[in-house]
């Protein structure tokens, strides 16, 4: 019995560690991803008073614009009571 608690708990350990390390991976690309304000572009916001950054995908503004108006003009059915 006590090999199996062994057992037991090396391997949770082991799955502990890979979560952490998934977790840790995960976090370290989302922080790439954070545009960084350092000294540079700070200044540069003073001198000219704007800031353009360039996204990986523009936004279709026209695309958005008619996914709300179809989600909106969608008919809603009332929740059905059961009393």
């Amino acid at each position: 019995m006590a090999f199996f608690w062994f057992v037991f708990g090396v391997g949770f350990a082991l799955l502990a560690m890979a979560a952490g390390v998934t977790v840790h991976a995960r976090r370290r690309r989302a922080y790439r991803r954070v545009p960084m304000v350092d000294d540079a572009l700070i200044a540069h916001i003073i001198e000219h008073g704007e800031v353009r950054i360039e996204e990986d995908e523009p936004l279709d503004l026209d695309v958005i614009d008619d996914e709300e108006e179809r989600f909106w003009s969608e008919s809603w059915d009332e929740p059905q009571s059961e009393w």
